[in-house]
């Protein structure tokens, strides 16, 4: 008497599938498919089993996946560690000089601007000159004396004749003399890195009192 399996295979694969519990994808890896391959191998008919050959062609493919499986992995390991190892590459450019690549501000008419400077050399005396996108002065800023370091500036909007300005950009540059006699200019834009953080897989620079994303930095220096 011959007795042949009552289960197909996609019964089998539906009873390998139900056992992978915790993959509501439905997403066959080589854990699947092995144990697939022992379903078929327990329900096969007895009077006709599968071959060697089709058996080895299966271990075969069993073997490939696994081997694509555990170098996908290990290029993802790979990629989180250079990625983490780029991040804090970036602790070196601390103390360095950060330039965002722009003087300017944006101005509202009606309304006070404020932004930041910084001074590499202490000031003796000097200016903040704040000019329109016709390189004229419209707004200049006494410096008095101080260390070098990053002072905060505010402009009320107003010109040296006490009219209001228009709204628009504009750019601020500082012309002053050193506590040597020596003239110096710096302008707004360039800040010395003072610290790095980092969140969710970001990197953000101090520059100031800001934090600034990294890729918003054109140069370091």
């Amino acid at each position: 008497m011959s007795i042949t399996s009552t289960t197909s295979t996609s019964d089998a694969l539906a009873t390998a599938t139900n056992v992978a519990d915790g993959n509501p994808n439905g997403i066959l890896g080589k854990d699947d498919f092995l144990k697939l391959l022992l379903v078929q191998l327990q329900y096969q008919d007895p009077t006709a089993p599968t071959d060697t050959e089709t058996i080895l062609n299966q271990t075969s493919q069993l073997a490939a996946l696994e081997s694509t499986q555990n170098t996908t992995d290990a290029l993802e390991k790979l990629s989180a560690s250079l990625a983490s190892s780029q991040q804090f590459s970036t602790i070196a450019a601390i103390g360095k000089t950060a330039d965002l690549g722009s003087d300017s501000i944006a101005y509202t008419e009606g309304s006070s601007s404020t932004f930041e400077v910084y001074f590499p050399n202490s000031v003796e005396q000097g200016t903040v000159s704040i000019t329109n996108e016709d390189g004229q002065t419209v707004g200049t800023l006494d410096l008095g004396t101080n260390p070098a370091g990053v002072y905060q500036f505010t402009w009320d909007g107003l010109d040296a004749a006490g009219n209001a300005a228009s709204s628009g950009i504009y750019s601020v540059n500082a012309s002053y003399t050193d506590q040597d006699g020596n003239a110096q200019q710096t302008r707004l834009g360039a800040y010395p890195i003072e610290s790095m953080r980092f969140e969710n897989g970001n990197t953000l620079v101090k520059v100031g009192s800001n934090y600034v994303p990294l890729e918003n930095i054109v140069e370091i220096y």
